[in-house]
């Protein structure tokens, strides 16, 4: 007699496309997802005094350090916003991209001991730190909200419907974040000098993008160059949008979303690529 053939209830293979972000594997796995979200949130304000308050308390006093070095000793234009509501946009946006790139490129090298026990599309890993950055990116929208609310009551700000954009820019950033994390965790394997690099790119990174200034305020060629930074588009957009100000246009958007799309199909191929075999050199 014929034994009847086993059916495995989850099968493990090698092969498969660089280009695959395994999205369904990954959506089998939300619940591990969910967890690893909760335990980012949660870590990084236990044990603290304010806990849930640091949320609010990071962008109040980098807003107000901006204010005073950018705004009063620099004396950097701000095309006519009210300049705390200028850095507060800017700053939202900012810790939330800085967040999702530095956390996302510690992927292997932060999860390792993980990853060698047990098996799980490792995009969870990264896919979770965007998350759990979100939920962080939430709390401080929400101080942006107010001040935004004060001002447009007074009259000092004229929002427009791009304002209807906000999370198509909101995942660009996450998607840009994404792409490059993987691409930098990926060489953190072998160069682990890359992660103390990427910090301080990160750091000069901010300079070159419309945080503190407007690109109205850049000389010709520096404006030119700024077209080809991805977060330009993205910084501009939401403060033409929700301001009223800035020297945008949606050939802007396209560009960064063009240059986005690149990336992240690059940050896709080596993060497959590396998943195979970076248990080696780690």
């Amino acid at each position: 007699m014929n034994e009847p053939q086993q059916k495995w209830t989850e099968t493990i293979e090698a092969n498969h496309s660089l280009f695959d972000l395994k999205l369904k594997e990954v959506w089998r796995y939300k619940d591990l997802v969910y967890m690893f979200v909760k335990r980012d949130f949660v870590s990084s304000f236990k044990q603290t005094i304010l806990g849930p308050i640091w949320f609010f308390v990071n962008p109040i006093l980098t807003t107000i350090v901006y204010l005073i070095v950018f705004g009063r000793i620099a004396n950097l234009p701000t095309d006519g916003a009210p300049p705390l509501l200028f850095y507060l946009a800017g700053v939202t946006l900012w810790n939330y991209f800085s967040a999702c790139l530095l956390g996302t490129s510690s992927t292997f090298i932060g999860n390792a001991s993980i990853f060698g026990k047990v098996y799980f599309p490792r995009l969870v890993s990264p896919l979770s730190i965007v998350l759990s950055n979100l939920m962080r990116f939430g709390v401080q929208f929400l101080l942006f909200i107010l001040g935004w609310a004060y001002y447009y009551s007074q009259g000092d700000i004229q929002p427009n419907i791009w304002i209807l954009a906000t999370p198509f820019l909101i995942i660009l950033m996450a998607l840009f974040a994404l792409g490059v994390g993987m691409i930098f965790s990926a060489l953190t394997t072998k160069y682990k000098d890359l992660s103390m690099l990427l910090g301080f790119g990160v750091s000069l990174y901010m300079y070159a993008t419309p945080v503190i200034y407007p690109t109205s305020a850049l000389p010709g060629f520096f404006k030119k160059l700024a077209f080809y930074n991805p977060l330009t588009g993205i910084f501009e957009c939401f403060k033409y949008a929700w301001l009223g100000v800035g020297d945008f246009s949606p050939m802007m958007l396209v560009i960064s979303t063009a240059i986005i799309l690149i990336l992240l199909a690059i940050g896709t191929v080596i993060f497959n690529k590396v998943e195979k075999t970076f248990m080696d050199t780690v």
